[in-house]
């Protein structure tokens, strides 16, 4: 039998490709692998995320949900912001686990995907 070990690759739909190019390099700052004409790549510490225009209509609806893990993020939230990023809620605790809190913060990138910022914070 097969195990699965890690993730190695996640796929975003696009409507506009050069839009959601300019938003994950420009905004969310993650490194350009390489792009073509209906594809980009990005490497998000190690997991590549791969933008594309949907190939079949079952694959034009939003993606799962990805959780970037920041470090401060009050700090990341504030700066992405002023960027232009259309943040659903503010930073807020989701839980607590004896001395850590989880926060999130729910964001839109231009595609119609729902992501979020996560940090834990020790208390």
């Amino acid at each position: 039998m097969t195990s699965l070990k890690s993730i190695g690759q996640i796929g975003i739909p696009a409507k506009d490709i050069n839009r959601a190019i300019l938003f994950y390099k420009d905004l969310l700052e993650l490194p350009l692998l390489f792009n073509t004409d209906t594809m980009a790549f990005f490497d998000c510490d190690g997991i590549r995320l791969m933008l594309s225009l949907p190939e079949k209509e079952q694959f034009t609806n939003a993606s799962s949900v990805l959780y970037f893990q920041v470090d401060d993020i009050t700090a990341s939230y504030s700066q992405m912001k002023e960027k232009g990023v259309s943040f659903i809620d503010k930073p807020h605790v989701v839980a607590k686990m004896d001395s850590t809190e989880t926060w999130m913060v729910f964001f839109n990138d231009t595609e119609g995907n729902t992501h979020a910022l996560t940090s834990e914070v020790e208390v």
